[in-house]
């Protein structure tokens, strides 16, 4: 009998993979508690407040769990709310809970290849709201002309301009029903208009959503509050044109910083209830980095899948979604920008200007761009922000941590090479295979650069910099830095006990008559002679390559100890 009794109270609930539904959390998972959001959003009551964080951070879960505090429903929802910490803040908030009519839509899977596809799908969505709210079909309270309206929306036979002015005639219908105005939230808005950013129907998903969101946020009469998510705020093309009442929440501001992504001790608790609290520096290093406002904040998605995979790190948040408007945009990187990814993917910070209400069109027109839209969208994280007069800002960025550093290794940096060429490069290195090196230098050189461009050595000294960027993940590279009686050119000090460090050193020539075997040994020589080893050695790495380089024009001769 004890010993099943142990075994119940050891059970630890699943974690929640892939739950949005706050019900569901709540009763069946491990829930890390959000609900002091609606606090602060009573503390202040904005009209309408829109969060913009990057995907899997946990939008659509604070949505629905809005919904369900807010919601009238015939049942008594007060039961999920009754152990959370928004209950403990007394009356004075707890008196809200079930008082309002709920419009609720997720356009989180509005992922269609045409505006047609899109209209059909946002339609459904539409609809389906429109039949969760079938209290309405025989109100008492609705005239003849409402409920006909009302059915006609329900069984998809209205017109399309009906279906466009949705949120008005279902908040209105529902203020009529319960003498008490509609809360709408909309999830993952700009869900659609990146879709049809990708499939060439921007115009027609940004006019319709302009319209959508006209009738049910502005100036509606009908309207309690107002809530939506999403990853950009698409201001600059009117979507929100006239919307005097809109506090848009970005990453860059304080206010709710702490409710998208799991803070540090909400990380601590979590692993401590499943017995790995041990494991707390490596998710750091993994998940952790981002800053919201003054919050730190660590990928709720990539820690709960990292703690469900027996704790074994991986680049989790890579697989959930496309990357297709980074990778256009890289397709067509200005040399700077591609300078500048290779050297966030060597640790180091950048300065940029961030214009949080980026647009999809702005990022493919102006790549300059492309540092807000990282920003935004979680591939970069604010080491320092210094706030402009228009209301952005200029910031010190870089890579949050080590899963984006893979991500940007696999969805960025290999597509700045062609045929992922720096890939093929890193793994030549760390085999130590340097005839295969060799023939891809050539062949790199032979593809990428002009004979004018090898005229001196640091030209080469720059191009392999470059290529070894992507081994950051694994080694700390270093350049020109000393180290016994001289300088090296790059060394490669793994961040892992145990794997093997690099040193290169580089020599050039453009004499037709010079032997290039002779000038890499030279190389590997100078190397010994100078000791640049002396650096590696003193941080433990037992296992040293010396790599030595000769090039001219677009040739190479690799040889290595």
């Amino acid at each position: 009998m004890s010993n099943t009794k142990i075994c119940k109270s050891d059970k630890k609930k699943p974690l929640p993979i892939g739950i949005s539904d706050y019900k569901v959390a709540t009763t069946d998972y491990y829930y890390v508690d959000k609900t002091l959001m609606i606090k602060d959003f009573l503390d202040n009551k904005p009209m309408v407040s829109l969060f913009t964080r990057p995907r899997r951070f946990g939008k659509t879960l604070n949505m629905d769990m809005i919904r369900v505090f807010f919601e009238k429903d015939v049942k008594d929802t007060s039961c999920y709310f009754r152990d959370k910490k928004i209950w403990k803040c007394g009356d004075e908030y707890t008196k809200y809970q079930g008082q309002y009519p709920v419009i609720f839509l997720t356009f989180k899977d509005v992922k269609c290849s045409s505006w047609k596809e899109t209209f059909e799908k946002i339609k459904k969505l539409i609809v389906l709201e429109f039949q969760r709210h079938i209290e309405l079909e025989d109100s008492p309270t609705l005239n003849i002309y409402e409920r006909e309206q009302y059915s006609l929306m329900a069984n998809g036979r209205a017109g399309d301009i009906d279906y466009q002015m949705g949120l008005q005639l279902l908040s209105q219908l529902l203020h009529r029903h319960y003498d008490e105005k509609a809360i709408i939230i909309i999830d993952e808005y700009d869900t659609p208009i990146q879709q049809g950013h990708n499939c060439d129907f921007y115009p027609e998903v940004v006019n319709f959503m302009r319209n959508f969101f006209s009738g049910g946020l502005k100036d509606n009469s009908h309207l309690a509050y107002g809530f939506l998510t999403g990853i950009l705020k698409v201001a600059k093309e009117s979507i929100f044109s006239g919307l005097n009442n809109l506090k848009d929440n970005s990453i860059m501001d304080n206010a709710y910083s702490q409710y998208f992504g799991f803070t540090s001790m909400e990380v601590r608790e979590l692993i401590d209830y499943y017995n790995v609290g041990e494991k707390y520096n490596e998710i750091c290093e993994w998940y952790d980095g981002y800053l919201f406002g003054n919050t730190e904040i660590f990928n709720p998605w990539s820690v709960i899948n990292y703690i469900s995979d027996e704790c074994r790190p991986k680049a989790f948040w890579q697989s959930t979604s496309s990357n297709d408007v980074i990778g256009e945009i890289i397709a067509n990187a200005t040399p700077e920008i591609i300078e500048n990814l290779k050297k966030l993917m060597m640790n180091e910070k950048i300065t940029t200007y961030v214009d949080t209400s980026v647009i999809y069109p702005e990022v493919q027109n102006n790549p300059q761009n492309i540092y807000s839209f990282l920003l935004v969208t979680g591939y970069l994280k604010v080491v320092s922000m210094y706030p402009q007069y228009d209301g952005n800002y200029m910031c010190d960025v870089s890579i949050p941590n080590k899963e984006i550093a893979f991500v940007y290794e696999k969805e960025v940096l290999a597509k700045t090479n062609k045929n992922g060429m720096a890939i093929s490069v890193q793994q030549a290195i760390f085999s130590g295979d340097v005839l295969r090196l060799q023939q891809l230098l050539e062949e790199y050189m032979l593809q990428s650069i002009a004979s004018i461009d090898g005229a001196n050595e640091s030209f080469y000294h720059g191009m392999m910099l470059g290529l070894c960027a992507v081994l950051s993940n694994r080694y700390q590279v270093r350049s020109n830095r000393e180290s016994g009686f001289g300088r090296f050119d790059i060394q490669l000090a793994p961040k892992v006990k145990g794997m093997p460090g690099f040193i290169f050193e580089f020599k050039h020539t453009n004499d037709e008559n010079k032997d290039l075997s002779i000038l890499a040994d030279n190389a590997l020589e100078q190397i010994e002679s100078k000791k640049y080893d002396t650096e590696l050695k003193s941080l433990g790495v037992e296992n040293i390559v010396k790599i030595g380089i000769a090039f001219r024009g677009k040739n190479a001769i690799v040889k290595r100890i």
